[in-house]
């Protein structure tokens, strides 16, 4: 018998059952009657096994109630079946939906504004391409490079849906197949893009990762994820996506080039998300390929961070003085207030 709060279905076996026991006849003679072992019709009257067409026909000999009937007491058994866990499915799921920045996932319209929980969680299921809201917690449907990711931490699932929205607008960005020696060889060019303005930099940039098999996406960013970046496969591409707006520019292109780490580095094939030590690999990477450890700790020995010194650096390195000035507070070279003015906040477009 499964139930659900507007369903109760019961197996046929309870009829056969109630016929038993008013003729007084044991399990075992009706077994001996029907010619089937004793096995199969306990497990007949428990509802474990479907009463097919033949064994309808087999009870009207047997019992006198017509094989029609049978046959269609079994038919509203299974659809009522389907229905209770159906419905079951749907509780689990308003529970779970309520876990998401909904509100917020529907002010950035990604899915419908409602107020209903079941629907909530019906839109979501839509939103996620998925038959329930439980299965995003397999590692085949949320393959991102970050630490692995669990449907029962409000800041993962608003990660899941954060990154399901750039997987939906990267269906629209033609890329050419994935090439990794390509994208490492651009990484000079994509280097001196820091120097330029959003405006300047936007196009040339996406053109540039689309020749390279990977297509990037800026999106708003959702609170509660603590999320800068992710980066994922596919089918035959790989997804950046990046939250841009009013972002310091060293934090933008610091997330950037950890993400093109974890691509260049392979975590984005990795089934069970990123170690620890792969997130210190993709930040190094990516702090190398900003400013080379060699030339950055030349300028440290100097000990002059003064802001013409900085603008003067950050020149010959082809790179914007925020960058700089990011690493050198990130490292404590100087305090989080200082130098400032040589940062610029990006507003990008979504």
């Amino acid at each position: 018998m499964v139930r659900s709060r507007s369903y109760i279905a019961t197996p046929p076996g309870a009829t056969i059952k109630e016929l038993l026991n008013d003729r007084g006849m044991s399990q075992k003679e009706f077994a001996a009657r029907m010619d089937m072992s004793e096995k199969h019709i306990s497990k007949l009257v428990n509802g474990e096994v479907q009463l097919t067409p033949e064994t309808a026909v087999r009870l009207e000999t047997v019992l006198g109630v017509p094989a029609k009937f049978w046959n269609n007491l079994e038919a509203i058994y299974r659809e009522k079946i389907i229905k209770a866990e159906a419905q079951n499915l749907v509780d689990a799921d308003a529970e779970l939906a309520k876990q998401f920045p909904y509100s917020e996932m529907a002010q950035l319209g990604w899915v419908p504004e409602t107020r209903e929980a079941k629907k909530k969680a019906l839109n979501l299921r839509k939103f996620f391409e998925v038959v329930e809201l439980s299965i995003l917690g397999s590692e085949q449907i949320t393959r991102i490079a970050c630490r692995r990711l669990a449907i029962t931490e409000k800041s993962d699932l608003a990660l899941i849906a954060w990154a399901q929205e750039a997987k939906i607008k990267a269906r629209d960005i033609r890329t050419a197949p994935i090439n990794i020696k390509e994208l490492i060889s651009s990484m000079p060019r994509i280097r001196k893009m820091t120097a330029l303005k959003p405006g300047e930099f936007c196009p040339k940039l996406k053109k540039c990762l689309s020749d390279c098999g990977i297509a990037l996406v800026f999106l708003p960013h959702l609170k509660g994820s603590f999320l800068q970046g992710a980066s994922f496969v596919d089918g035959n591409k790989i997804v950046v996506g990046l939250t841009a707006r009013g972002r310091d520019a060293d934090k933008f292109w610091f997330s950037l080039f950890h993400e093109l780490a974890h691509i260049a580095l392979g975590h984005v094939w990795q089934p069970d998300g990123t170690s620890e030590d792969d997130e210190k690999a993709a930040d190094k990477w990516s702090g190398d390929i900003l400013i080379s450890s060699d030339d950055f700790e030349a300028f440290r020995r100097d000990r002059d961070f003064s802001e013409k010194r900085v603008i003067q650096f950050a020149k010959a390195q082809g790179i914007a003085p925020g960058i700089v000035v990011g690493r050198m507070q990130l490292e404590g070279m100087i305090r989080y207030s200082m130098l400032n003015n040589l940062k610029e906040k990006y507003e990008i477009a979504v």
